[in-house]
């Protein structure tokens, strides 16, 4: 279920800010929705499906540049095109 090669799954790895590498406003704009240890999450800045983690906003601490401070948490992470619907593809890490 997690391949790639499908554009109907979202990359192994996306962020939001748009200073980072992993950062696609195309693939963001299409709404990307994410299960973090069984749970939908809404507040993912960044993921890795591949590595297992999310990072999440901390409070409203900001860093020296204005940028919220994020915390790392480890876990199984799945994610899916919420312009899709309900069966949407989902890109996880293969059992």
């Amino acid at each position: 279920m997690s391949d790639e090669n499908t554009p109907d799954t979202p990359p192994d790895h996306l962020a939001i800010d748009p200073s980072s590498p992993f950062f696609d406003a195309d693939k963001l704009q299409r709404g990307v929705g994410i299960r973090f240890k069984g749970k939908v999450r809404t507040d993912i800045e960044e993921y890795s499906i591949s590595e297992g983690w999310v990072r999440v906003q901390a409070g409203k601490a900001m860093d020296r540049k204005g940028r919220p401070l994020t915390i790392k948490l480890s876990g199984p992470v799945e994610a899916w095109y919420d312009d899709l619907g309900e069966n949407a593809p989902v890109n996880k890490l293969a059992d």
